[in-house]
């Protein structure tokens, strides 16, 4: 008996403007369906996805959480498929791969409607809301950081209870640096005043 075939693909959202998910279309059947393909020998699951993602949309993904696995029959034989949640770049970058007829952009609904194949839409219509709810609550990040001005000492927030602090023995002690001769000069003792005023009377 043989073994499962295995696969992978992606949730694809595109970034920018009103959340789309990507669906594509098979050139040699014309069936709508969600972006994914075979292993090639020794990829593993998550390489795979993405890179049928890009092969088959054209755009580079940024790869998130892994989703859940989709299992099915063809041919008499079981194909399971790992999918992850990705985000598109807003473009393209490549060409679509031969066995590609087109990529379609489209709303949750839209898109779980135009998939051809029912167990994609029971599918996509379970962890559609769960990528968009990710995508709400990610927070971008810009990749170009403004150069920091240091804190004035007065101003340093105060460490948290579980923030670490810098042991003694690491910390720089200032304590027993020696003072400077050129700087600091040794103040006369009483004794030595006093010997001063009375040579300095006698001189007198």
């Amino acid at each position: 008996m043989r073994g499962p075939v295995l696969a992978a693909g992606g949730i694809m959202l595109r970034s920018g403007g009103e959340p789309l998910f990507a669906i594509v279309r098979m050139r040699k059947r014309g069936d709508w369906v969600l972006p994914k393909g075979k292993l090639e020998p020794g990829e593993t699951p998550r390489a795979a996805a993405e890179r049928e993602a890009i092969e088959e949309t054209g755009h580079l993904v940024t790869v998130h959480e892994f989703l859940g696995t989709l299992a099915y029959e063809v041919g008499g034989r079981a194909k399971v498929v790992h999918f992850w949640r990705m985000e598109a770049e807003a473009a393209p970058s490549r060409p679509l791969m031969k066995d590609i007829r087109a990529v379609e952009w489209l709303p949750l609904r839209e898109a779980t409607l135009r998939l051809t194949r029912g167990y994609e839409q029971a599918f996509l219509s379970e962890v559609g809301p769960l990528v968009l709810g990710a995508a709400a609550r990610a927070t971008p990040q810009s990749s170009v950081r403004s150069p920091e001005r240091p804190s004035s000492p007065a101003l340093q927030p105060a460490p948290a209870d579980d923030e670490t602090i810098t042991e003694l023995d690491d910390a720089p002690s200032l304590a027993l640096e020696q003072p400077s001769e050129a700087t600091e000069v040794e103040a006369p003792s009483l004794m030595a005043r006093l010997r001063r005023w009375l040579g300095g009377s006698r001189q007198r």
